[in-house]
């Protein structure tokens, strides 16, 4: 698993390592591993790290000491090294002195777009984890000369004029190709829209004493996921292994039926009950599944219910569910039509799967708001619902109703913004929900599983949503072979 940690419990853990180690000691295990990744980096794009032609872009901060000190040691393996420096008399004394005496150059910012143009590597040492805002304007113009040249961009611990806590970004920022950071992820790094700035993310350990229960974000992988997947044993029926309730669909929406049932027959319960109105749709594509006209509360026996997808206007369906004293996921149209006080007031488990335009809607802020600050908005909503929330979008998130750590979920592709992937979304996670899965568990697993689904069914190009769910076995397989 991959975690996240705040800027201040960074901080926190660096003074409390620096205390026991001599002076300098830790900067020079961050420069070091900066200085490897750099030398890794020249080798792919010039051929080899003598001759050549590396641009530091140096700020006031550590970050800009750690940019020093690994430019000294390329330079002594005879690259040519220039530091731009941004605030000349608030640039780190003793890496500017290591850089000069390895023979590297020194410019001012207003000469560093011939050097910058000619680099095979800038290295982005501006800003770092304790920056706020978008990038200053005198720092603007050489984030953008970095972007117009050929040279592999690479950000030290985080690109500069982006949130290290939040994942947001105010204004203008550094695009990197690769992010080196420093004893722990920032959340930043795993989080939309920062992410985007910090290409491929390399963690170098620099030994920082942090406990896992303290981390801001997690990441599961294979192995995490491979833990969590159902697995029915050698005694398990379909009743055992739970049966998952789908209300949804509508004369208008037949097909969010459809693609809700296809989600959950894949999702490891023992059994689809599907009430609604589009039961001869879903009988023609799903003969196996349990079909009811009587509403859910005579559709029989279920370990969780999913309501809302394809909904349309049928409130009392999803009041009549939201009664029930089982966990229950709530998508799309049951996200307008479900009263808030009736989902405060349940004791079962909730989870809410919203993409950032229903997130908006129920907060009553823009989707811009929401797609800017993905995880204060996530957090929000489950504080206020008391459910889980998994908030849908280019990075997932899933946050618990009784706070820790928010769950951020690493597949998926782009391709996946396409109809009716929610739908199977929501079966899948049903149905884990079902299986015996906490909401926290269901919707983290639901999301990587789907997200690998995603990547196996387009392979690069368009899919469906119903390609999509065909995919899962193929996902679910290759996740469980981590087990």
């Amino acid at each position: 698993m991959r975690t996240a940690y705040s800027v201040e419990m960074v901080r926190n853990a660096e003074r409390e390592l620096m205390a026991r180690l001599p002076e300098g000691a830790l900067m020079g295990r961050a420069a070091a591993g900066l200085a490897v990744a750099c030398a890794q980096v020249l080798g792919r794009a010039a051929g080899r790290v003598y001759g050549s032609r590396v641009v530091l872009l140096v700020g006031s901060g550590d970050n800009g000491g750690d940019a020093l000190y690994a430019g000294a040691r390329l330079a002594r393996r005879g690259a040519g090294v220039t530091a731009v420096l941004l605030t000349p008399e608030r640039a780190h004394g003793g890496g500017l002195a290591a850089l000069r005496r390895a023979g590297g150059r020194v410019a001012e910012a207003g000469s560093a777009g011939e050097p910058i143009e000619r680099a095979d590597l800038v290295v982005d040492g501006i800003v770092g984890i304790g920056g706020r805002g978008g990038l200053r304007p005198e720092a603007v113009p050489l984030a953008d000369a970095a972007a117009r040249s050929r040279a592999v961009v690479l950000a030290v611990d985080l690109p500069s004029g982006v949130d290290a806590d939040t994942g947001q970004v105010r204004g203008a920022a550094v695009r990197a190709d690769l992010t080196v950071t420093f004893g722990a992820h920032k959340p930043g790094l795993l989080v939309d829209p920062a992410r985007e700035y910090a290409g491929s993310v390399r963690l170098v350990d620099i030994g920082l004493p942090l406990p896992n229960d303290a981390a801001e974000l997690e990441a599961l992988q294979h192995a995490d996921v491979a833990r969590l997947l159902p697995v029915p044993g050698a005694e398990s029926d379909k009743y055992r292994r739970g049966v998952v309730g789908i209300a949804a669909g509508s004369a208008r929406y037949p097909g969010a039926a459809v693609l809700a049932v296809a989600g959950a027959l894949r999702g490891g319960a023992g059994a689809v009950r599907y009430v609604g109105p589009a039961g001869d749709a879903v009988i023609a594509r799903y003969p196996e599944t349990l079909v009811s006209d009587q509403g859910p509360k005579r559709a029989g026996r279920v370990q969780a219910w999913v309501v809302g997808p394809g909904a349309g206007d049928d409130a009392g369906t999803v009041a009549e569910v939201l009664a029930t004293e089982v966990p229950v996921l709530i998508d799309a149209d049951g996200l307008r039509l479900a009263d808030a006080a009736a989902v405060r007031d349940r004791t079962a488990p909730t989870l809410m799967t919203p993409h950032a335009g229903e997130a908006a809607a129920l907060l009553g802020v823009s989707r811009e708001e929401v797609e800017g600050a993905r995880l204060a908005s996530a957090r929000e909503l489950a504080g206020r619902y008391g459910a889980t929330v998994l908030l849908k979008g280019s990075t997932t998130v899933v946050a618990g109703s009784e706070g820790g750590p928010v769950r951020v979920n690493p597949t998926g592709t782009s391709w996946l913004a396409t109809a009716g992937s929610g739908d199977v979304l929501s079966g899948l996670a049903g149905s884990l929900l079902a299986a015996g899965l906490s909401a926290r568990d269901a919707g983290s697993v639901a999301a990587y599983v789907h997200g690998l689904a995603g990547r196996f069914a387009a392979g690069g190009a368009p899919t469906g949503a119903h390609d999509v769910a065909a995919a899962i076995p193929g996902a679910w397989r290759d996740v469980a072979r981590a087990g």
